[in-house]
C-alpha cells in the first residue's frame, strides 16, 4: 500500500497536533525524505524537490521514514515531533553518504564597530533573538558554583571558536592571561537592545566570521517520550545549553529527552555553552530545587519511578564513534536516562577546560544511574574527569577504555554499592580512580596514577533489584568491598608519591577487599598479604605520545608484564556485591568471561597482568580506537 501526503493540508493538520499522515492500511512502507541548501519547504521533499530546513522533515516524518540531508550548513535547531515505535521502525535523521553536513546553533552577526584598538561593539535589537535570548539567561541551577562571577548561556566565536565571557567591563578592559583565549566578550541586555563588546586579538570581526549563540540546542525534542530515533553521520555545533544537574532537565546540544533507543553515531560535537549530548532526566516544577542534598536527589528518583522510570520505557540507547569536544561542563550527561545503554568508541577531549565557573557536573562522561549500562573503547582526553559514575551503577561495565591527561582523576565511583566491573582499561592521568564506593571489580586494568578512597558515612544512597530501577534498599559507603584481580600498577613519572599508589590504600578499609595476581612496579605498594602480588624491583619508565594524525600511543620501555593467573577469569568466581548481595554478571546474568585482552586478542592458558596478553616487541601500545 501506499501512503498519501497532502501539502496543502500539512500546516493545518499539524497544529491541530495530527498527523500530516494518512496510513490507509498495515504494511505502509517507508519514505526517504531529503533535505538540501537549494531545496524549498514548500516541496515534497524527493530527491528531485527537496526540503530546505530538517525542521521541515521533522514535523512529517513518521516511524520507519529516513531524513536524509545533504551537504551545507543548516542554522536550525531540530525537534523531532514524534518517534519511531520501535527498534525495526525508527526513524533516522542521516546526513548523506559522504557528505558534509554541519549544524548549528548560532547565527553570523555582522555589522562590528570599533572602539579602540581590539575592543569591538555590536548592538542588536532584542527582536534579533525572537523569544529566546542567550545573553539574558543566566547559568544557574543545583550544584553549580560561578565562583563569584555572572555567567551566561550566550557565547561569541571568532571562525568557529569561542571566546571567553568577561565578568565585567573591568575584566574586559584588563584581560587576565589564560589559557585557551581566542578573546573575551562582555552583554548587556536591556529593555530593546543587546550590546556585545568583543575583543578579538589583532582581528577585524568585520573581515572574518563572527557567530554568536542564539539557540539553547541544536537536535532535542521538546517533549519526552519520542524513542527510537537515530542521528548520524552530522557535525553540530554552538549551542546555548543550560547546566545540566541531576536535579532538572537536561538539555544537551544534542539530547533525547527521557525517551527510549535511540542511535547517536558518527557525529562531531562541540563548543556547547554546558554539554554535547545528554541521555537524561524530563523536567518538572522540582528542577534545581534539592538544595545540594543527597535528599534532594532522592526524592527525584521517587518522582521518576512514579513517572515510568523502567527499561521499557527509558534509556537502552546506543551511542558510538562519536567525537565530542570543547564543552565547558561535561561530554555526555545522563541522570536516571541512560540506564541500559551502550556509550561505545568515543573520543571525548577538551572539556571543562577554562574553568570559569564549577559545581559538580563536570567530565567526559557523567552518569546518574548506570544500570547495566556499558561505557567501552572511548579515549577520554584533557576532560577534567574522564568517567564519573555518580550513584546507582549496578551492573555497570567500563571497559576497554583511555583516560589520558584528566586533571582530576580518571574514573570517579561515586556512592555506588554495586556490583559494578572495571576491565582492560587504560587509565593514564596522575590519580587513576577515585572511589567514593564499594563492591566493585577491577580486572586487567593498567593503573598509571593513585587511587584516593573515601567512605561516605553521610550519605544513604539506593540499590536495586537485580537488572531493575525498583529500590531495594539504602545504604552508606563504608569503603572496601571490591576485588581487584591481575591489573597493573605503574604509576608514571609525574606521581609526586608513588608509594601511595597501588593497593595499600585499602589497608584500613571498613570492608574486606580481594587482591590478587596483580603487579606492582615504580614503587606502587601491594594490598597487605596479597597471594601471588608481584613486585617489579626495576624502574620501567613510560609515557603516552601521538603520532602525525593525532592518534595516541603508549611507549613503555620495560618487560613484559608476567602471567599471574592459573587461567582467564569469569566473573562468577568474583563472589557478590556485599550490600545489594547481587553477582558480577552481565544483564542477562550470564558470566562475563575475561579470555580476550583489550585488542580481542585470546587470553593464554596463564593470563597475563593489565589490559594486553602479549605486549608488542616495539615497546609501542596503540590507544587509539
Amino acid at each position: 500500500m501506499t501512503r498519501i501526503l497532502i501539502p496543502c493540508l500539512g500546516r493545518r493538520v499539524r497544529d491541530a497536533g495530527l498527523s500530516v499522515v494518512l496510513l490507509l492500511a498495515p504494511g505502509v512502507h517507508a519514505i526517504e525524505y531529503h533535505v538540501a541548501m537549494t531545496g524549498r519547504d514548500e516541496n515534497p521533499g524527493t530527491a528531485a524537490a527537496p526540503f530546505r530546513t530538517i525542521q521541515r522533515a521533522a514535523e512529517i516524518a513518521v516511524p520507519g521514514d529516513v531524513v536524509t540531508v545533504h551537504a551545507g550548513l543548516y542554522r536550525e535547531r531540530v525537534n523531532p515531533r514524534r518517534g519511531g515505535d520501535s527498534p525495526e521502525r525508527r526513524i533516522v535523521y542521516r546526513a548523506a553518504p559522504g557528505e558534509h553536513v554541519e549544524l548549528r546553533g548560532s547565527d553570523i552577526v555582522r555589522g562590528w564597530t570599533r572602539c579602540s584598538n581590539d575592543l569591538w561593539r555590536v548592538v542588536l535589537p532584542n527582536s534579533f533573538f525572537g523569544d529566546f535570548n542567550p545573553f539574558a539567561d543566566p547559568i544557574r541551577g543545583d550544584w553549580f558554583v560561578p565562583m563569584n562571577r555572572p555567567h551566561h548561556t550566550g557565547a561569541v566565536y571568532l571562525d568557529g571558536e569561542e571566546l571567553i565571557e568577561a565578568a565585567s567591563l573591568e575584566e574586559l578592559n584588563n584581560p587576565p592571561a589564560t589559557p585557551y583565549a581566542v578573546g573575551w566578550w562582555f552583554a548587556t541586555v536591556d529593555a530593546s537592545n543587546t550590546t556585545i563588546l568583543a575583543r578579538f586579538g589583532a582581528a577585524d570581526p568585520n573581515r572574518r566570521i563572527v557567530e554568536i549563540n542564539t539557540r539553547r540546542t541544536v537536535f532535542y525534542p521538546d517533549a519526552p517520550g519520542r524513542d527510537f530515533i537515530t542521528v548520524r553521520g552530522f557535525t553540530m555545533r554552538h549551542a546555548a545549553t543550560p547546566w545540566a544537574p541531576p536535579t532538572a532537565e537536561q538539555i544537551g546540544l544534542l539530547g533525547t529527552h527521557w525517551s527510549r533507543g535511540w542511535i547517536i553515531e558518527r557525529n562531531v560535537i562541540s563548543h556547547s555553552r554546558c554539554v554535547g549530548i545528554t541521555l537524561g532526566k524530563y523536567g518538572d516544577e522540582f528542577d534545581n530545587t534539592a538544595n545540594n542534598t543527597a535528599t534532594g536527589y532522592v526524592a527525584t528518583i521517587h518522582r521518576a519511578l512514579e513517572r515510568g522510570w523502567t527499561p521499557e520505557r527509558i534509556g537502552g540507547h546506543l551511542v558510538r564513534d562519536n567525537v565530542i569536544s570543547h564543552c565547558e561542563q561535561a561530554g555526555l550527561v545522563g541522570s536516571l536516562g541512560a540506564m541500559f545503554s551502550v556509550i561505545s568508541n568515543n573520543v571525548i577531549h577538551t572539556i571543562h577546560t577554562r574553568r570559569r565557573f564549577a559545581g559538580a557536573e563536570q567530565a567526559g562522561i557523567k552518569i546518574h544511574a548506570a544500570i547495566d549500562a556499558r561505557i567501552e573503547r572511548n579515549v577520554i582526553v584533557n576532560a577534567y574527569r574522564g568517567i564519573w559514575l555518580d550513584w546507582m551503577a549496578q551492573g555497570t561495565r567500563v571497559s576497554r577504555n583511555v583516560c589520558i591527561s584528566n586533571a582530576t582523576e580518571d574514573l570517579f565511583v561515586e556512592v555506588n554499592h554495586g556490583p559494578f566491573v572495571v576491565d582492560h582499561n587504560w587509565l593514564l592521568s596522575p590519580v587513576s580512580v577515585s572511589d567514593w564506593s564499594q563492591g566493585g571489580a577491577f580486572v586487567h586494568n593498567f593503573f598509571g596514577g593513585r587511587i584516593v578512597t573515601k567512605p561516605q558515612l553521610n550519605r544513604q544512597t539506593p540499590f536495586h533489584r537485580p537488572h531493575s530501577t525498583q529500590l531495594a534498599g539504602m545504604s552508606v559507603i563504608h569503603g572496601g568491598d571490591h576485588r581487584f584481580v591481575a591489573n597493573l600498577f605503574a604509576p608514571s613519572a609525574v606521581v609526586r608519591d608513588p608509594a601511595a599508589c597501588g593497593l595499600a590504600t585499602y589497608a584500613t578499609s571498613a570492608l574486606p577487599v580481594v587482591a590478587r595476581a596483580n603487579v606492582y612496579a615504580n614503587g606502587a605498594r601491594p594490598y597487605p598479604n596479597e597471594p601471588a602480588a608481584v613486585i617489579v624491583s626495576q624502574p620501567i619508565p613510560w609515557n603516552v605520545q601521538t603520532d602525525s594524525a593525532g592518534r595516541w600511543h603508549l611507549t613503555w620501555n620495560g618487560p613484559t608484564p608476567p602471567a599471574t593467573l592459573a587461567r582467564p577469569l569469569a566473573s562468577t568466581e568474583l563472589g557478590h556485591a556485599r550490600i545489594p548481595n547481587l553477582p558480577f554478571v552481565n544483564p542477562d546474568d550470564s558470566p562475563i568471561l575475561f579470555a580476550e585482552d583489550v585488542l580481542g586478542s585470546a587470553r593464554a592458558p596463564a593470563p597475563t597482568a593489565g589490559p594486553l596478553q602479549v605486549w608488542p616487541p616495539d615497546g609501542v601500545v596503540r590507544l587509539y580506537p
